[in-house]
């Protein structure tokens, strides 16, 4: 399929951000009742097998796709994401969905500040101006000077640290291994990291909540599906800015569902990582 259809490719990236928050909505939901390992680890094994079943259609099958000549890498990105999912629905727990997407917002900026000294690009004054404007959005959503500070503030900017750095592997696995190889092992190696933590904390679930467990399984699936069929019919740098949505969606969620508030420095914070976060982008795409 051509990659020129932005309306359709912006339409999709829409879908798949509402889907991604519902997903984030039920995690939370979940981990307020279980724990955050044995949720995910049960998340990864749909997951996996939705990634199974995608590479089984690829030409040359499994065999072709999990073929990779950095399986080291390809290990190290499974367990960084898999981490950064706990970290993430754990700050679900504690801060709630508006404050936690505020927050991981930022991961964007970290890709850009740490691809000088990983990947070796080029990142010019006005990057870095953005950058810091984006980092001072996070200083005041954490809000370091007034009251006492919080520790569980920093969850989701560790889980947007790793987040980023995940990115910014993934980037660099790309110079020698498919984009499907990529995601073959992100989705196998992380069940099995999952499991490896999540099995420790097995507990007994209920009817009820097993039906929302098949709906977290399946909006995680049908995510990615939609991620996948947005990046085959449009430009990445064209779509990118609406995945911001998620924030939009994920805090209305948040918001409407669990009653969460909207503090006015999380919402001026949260405004300027946004603008910022898309300046980055938009310097990125020029420069490309």
């Amino acid at each position: 399929m051509a990659r020129n259809d932005v309306r359709m490719g912006v339409w999709l990236m829409v879908a798949t951000t509402l889907v991604f928050a519902l997903q984030d909505g039920i995690s939370r939901h979940l981990a307020s009742a279980y724990n955050v390992p044995l949720v995910v680890m049960i998340r990864y094994w749909f997951f996996a097998a939705f990634v199974i079943a995608l590479s089984m259609r690829e030409t040359g099958g499994l065999r072709r796709v999990s073929t990779t000549s950095q399986p080291w890498l390809q290990l190290f990105r499974g367990l960084l994401l898999t981490l950064e999912i706990n970290v993430m629905v754990l700050g679900f727990v504690y801060l709630g969905l508006v404050e936690s997407h505020a927050v991981f917002a930022s991961y964007p900026l970290l890709i850009a500040a740490l691809s000088g000294p990983i990947l070796g690009e080029t990142v010019g004054w006005r990057r870095w101006a953005a950058i810091g404007v984006g980092f001072l959005g996070v200083v005041i959503i954490l809000e370091p000077g007034w009251g006492v500070f919080s520790p569980h503030a920093v969850i989701p900017l560790f889980a947007a640290l790793m987040f980023a750095l995940y990115g910014l592997l993934t980037r660099y696995a790309a110079h020698r291994d498919s984009a499907a190889t990529s995601f073959f092992w992100t989705g196998t190696t992380g069940a099995v990291f999952a499991t490896l933590i999540g099995i420790w904390f097995w507990e007994p679930m209920t009817g009820a909540d097993w039906i929302w467990m098949g709906g977290l399984c399946i909006s995680g699936a049908l995510g990615h599906w939609l991620l996948i069929k947005c990046y085959e019919v449009a430009e990445a740098s064209a779509v990118q800015p609406f995945a911001y949505l998620q924030l939009v969606f994920a805090s209305s969620i948040g918001l409407v569902i669990f009653g969460e508030t909207l503090r006015a420095n999380v919402l001026f914070g949260g405004g300027l990582i946004v603008l910022a976060g898309l300046f980055t982008l938009w310097r990125t795409r020029q420069k490309g």
